[in-house]
């Protein structure tokens, strides 16, 4: 919501500046995003009358003219615009006035005329982009006045996020209600009194869809001229709130919608056929919009209709076979309330997002219809002249929303703010936000005011009252209570902590991102769309379901990395996923990371290479250290939906998976428009063993003494079963075990490999022999024959 800072204050001012005003807002849950002058700075430029228009003698594009200032002798200006004519009033930037960009004025000859300054068009002013012709003021500007105080340009548009819940912001009038109950203030809007028909005449109206719009308003005017233009001043509160003005018509209904918070729509009468009928659309009608779209519309589509054709999406934009155009000289005026479930969605579908759609989606003031369409007409009236209808209102009481009484208890007030407020200040902040207050004993009852559709229990009656009192103002307390001393063992410290370092040091950054992910990509990442859990209520498609896993908002952080031309992207988050199990939440503590791009920064001494599943490999097995230190895992080949067939890796320990790692699946890099090779891990924390604590062993007083085996064993046996299997046999004076060598070639087996293993002993109490030692590898291999179909090679 953007908006002029003149025009608030016109309704509410507080004695406070711009930037305490914004600071104000925000703190109150209206976040200010930012602040702009409306005009960049300007001085020495007046209003000023031509008097007098004639042709430049040396040049046929150029006119003199003789302007009238409001003192002093009138000034000749050379000019090169076509629109300068006798009477007109014009902004005229003296000799020494200084334009944007520090563009200053001085006494000038053109083409041997003398010229004492210059008309200014809009885009001097630095008020526009582009503009050819001399800006042209009201008739009754007076001469001499500085334009800056003339058009208000010492302004500020100030622009507002607002959230989903306050649709009563969207307006100037709801934002000064919020000003004013901060500030302690009455808000005063416009004062709108009835129109008065000039013309015993209506529109007939037939709403055929009650729920989804439960009143409609509609009046004729008749007679407006088509030459009006829209006013200076109200232009420059539409430009000031990001609006072009279009039609003096168009432009009214846009006012009024930014002014009360009600979006309207004009129809050109004459291109009406029959009447008004509200409804949804046949499935397949298709209606031509203002925006030049032809739309093909879904059965669940309210539609405003003639008797012949859809002539508008209903809540979302009008049509181009009924639009209001510079020949239009009757026009209907429609106000409406639509039920949000009615228009939530549908804008989105056919790719519109339009002022109207965003009210209507998060609720108008259901009571404002009447009062919106008496503004409307008023404005049309002064500005275009006309006679007005008669109101024509259609509506179905009891399916508009209902004002329910709420009840507020002092005793839960205090409970949930911590600390207690007198009865006038909670009533005085309610009745100030335009609800109704009956105060009595230790409770309130409030009723909402019908522009807050957001409240509804008295959980939100509690928090208007802390949002208005200002959460800056809510008292710290110290807690108190009783602090006990616990023991920690060495193997329970967090390990996660030394883990996440351990990244970093790696070059990876701590990532957070959201839990509520979209259900297809979780289902094309996670562990499948039968375990995801979906939202009641999701904010938006794609945040609808719970996580299954960490990767999915991982690989949407590197996507929005690498967009931002970062090559070199290393991220990792610690969190929870959540999967459903036979019906009941499982949530799993994770670890997990992403990589890509070059395995190093860019530096002189080393050749630039793409990060490749060795590189991640170093990583996990860095973490784990840290995480299972002196912890024998296990790794084979695995077979993950998220990851490349033939690039994955599962590890496990005591036959329970870990962790697992490999190369993103190709078909997900389209999904999320990646292109760069990626690699991802997940460890999950719940499944690690107990960390080993290390234990004091006496330097070893007997020299190592060393094996060296070579076996042939087949080419699918990994290395890490016969590593498992020569464990399995070994004695305890087995100090380590290193698989050194793999060969397949000349004079091995086809569907062979050879593997060489290094047994390493070591006695605890004495030297071993040589007879020990050849009794315990002929163990090991007696037990890599039996199981794995070893063959020991000659030496």
């Amino acid at each position: 919501m953007k908006f002029s800072e003149q025009w608030l204050r016109e309704m509410v001012n507080p004695p406070v500046s711009t930037a305490e005003l914004a600071e104000r807002l925000t703190m109150s849950g209206l976040e200010v995003e930012s602040v702009t002058a409306v005009a960049p700075a300007f001085s020495g430029v007046c209003v000023a009358r031509v008097v007098e228009v004639r042709k430049h003698p040396e040049a046929d594009r150029l006119r003199i003219c003789i302007a009238d200032v409001g003192h002093g002798e009138p000034l000749q200006v050379v000019t090169g615009a076509a629109n300068v004519r006798d009477g007109m009033r014009v902004p005229l930037a003296r000799v020494g006035a200084v334009l944007p960009g520090e563009k200053r004025i001085s006494r000038s000859s053109l083409r041997g005329v003398e010229s004492e300054g210059m008309l200014c068009s809009l885009t001097e002013l630095g008020l526009a982009d582009a503009a050819e012709e001399v800006l042209e003021l009201p008739p009754d500007a007076p001469p001499g006045t500085d334009v800056r105080e003339y058009l208000k340009l010492n302004d500020c548009s100030i622009e507002l996020n607002v959230t989903p819940n306050r649709g009563d912001c969207l307006s100037v009038l709801g934002i000064a209600r919020e000003v004013g109950a901060e500030y302690g203030l009455e808000a005063r809007g416009p004062t709108i009194a009835p129109v008065p028909a000039a013309v015993a005449e209506s529109f007939p109206v037939v709403v055929s869809d009650a729920a989804a719009c439960p009143r409609y308003v509609g009046r004729i005017v008749r007679g407006i001229d088509p030459a009006a233009a829209t006013p200076l001043w109200m232009v420059e509160r539409l430009r000031r709130s990001g609006l072009r003005p279009i039609h003096p018509v168009v432009d009214i209904t846009n006012y009024v919608m930014l002014e009360l918070g009600q979006p309207l729509h004009a129809f050109d009468l004459s291109l009406l056929k029959g009447g008004i009928e509200v409804r949804c659309a046949r499935q397949g009608e298709r209606i031509p919009l203002l925006d030049g779209q032809v739309l093909e519309l879904a059965d669940d589509t309210l539609v405003i209709a003639d008797h012949g054709r859809a002539v508008a999406l209903a809540g979302i934009m009008g049509g181009a076979d009924s639009a209001v155009c510079a020949a239009t000289r009757d026009i209907f005026l429609e106000s409406a309330y639509f039920s949000p479930r009615a228009i939530a969605g549908r804008g989105r579908r056919y790719k519109l997002q339009t002022d109207s759609s965003q009210r209507f989606e998060r609720g108008v003031d259901f009571e404002l219809q009447s009062v919106a369409v008496e503004r409307a007409t008023r404005l049309v009236l002064e500005i275009c002249g006309g006679e007005a209808g008669t109101v024509t209102e259609v509506v179905q009481n009891q399916q508009l929303p209902s004002r329910v009484r709420i009840r507020l208890r002092d005793s839960r007030l205090r409970r949930v703010l911590g600390f207690a407020l007198d009865q006038a200040t909670v009533t005085g902040i309610l009745e100030r936000l335009g609800m109704q207050v009956q105060a009595g004993g230790e409770e309130w009852h409030v009723t909402p005011s019908p522009s807050r559709l957001d409240i509804t229990i008295e959980a939100d009656l509690i928090e208007e009252v802390a949002r208005i009192y200002g959460y800056e103002h809510v008292p710290a307390y110290m807690p108190g209570g009783a602090v006990g001393l616990g023991s920690v063992t060495e193997g329970g410290l967090p390990r996660i902590v030394r883990a996440r370092e351990a990244l970093v040091q790696r070059g990876y950054q701590e990532a957070v991102t959201y839990s509520f992910v979209a259900a297809r990509q979780d289902a094309a990442v996670g562990v499948g769309a039968h375990a995801s859990i979906a939202l009641a209520n999701p904010i938006s498609a794609d945040m609808a379901v719970m996580r299954t896993s960490l990767w999915t908002g991982l690989l949407q952080a590197l996507n929005y990395n690498i967009s931002r031309q970062q090559t070199r992207v290393r991220l990792f988050e610690t969190g929870r996923s959540f999967e459903k199990l036979s019906g009941e939440l499982r949530q799993i503590n994770k670890l997990s990371g992403i990589s890509c791009g070059a395995s190093w920064p860019e530096q002189w001494g080393a050749r630039s290479l793409g990060i490749d599943f060795f590189d991640l490999k170093g990583d996990v097995a860095t973490v784990l250290e840290v995480l299972a230190p002196h912890v024998n895992w296990e790794e084979r080949v695995a077979s993950h939906a998220a990851l490349h067939p033939g690039q994955a890796v599962e590890i496990s320990v005591d036959g329970r998976s870990i962790a697992v790692l490999g190369a993103l699946h190709p078909d997900l890099y389209k999904e999320f428009d990646l292109k760069t090779p990626t690699f991802l891990f997940d460890i999950e924390l719940d499944a690690l063993p107990p960390a080993n604590v290390p234990r004091y062993e006496p330097v070893p007083r007997y020299p190592r003494v060393r094996r060296d085996i070579s076996i042939t064993v087949a080419h699918e046996v990994s290395a890490a079963e016969i590593l498992r299997t020569a464990r399995s046999r070994a004695p305890s004076c087995l100090r380590d075990l290193q698989l050194f060598d793999v060969y397949e070639g000349e004079g091995i087996d086809s569907g062979k490999k050879s593997v060489a293993l290094g047994l390493i002993f070591q006695g605890v109490s004495s030297t071993l022999i040589d007879k020990d030692i050849d009794a315990q590898v002929a163990v090991i291999v007696e037990e890599l024959e039996t199981r794995l179909g070893a063959v020991l090679r000659d030496s």
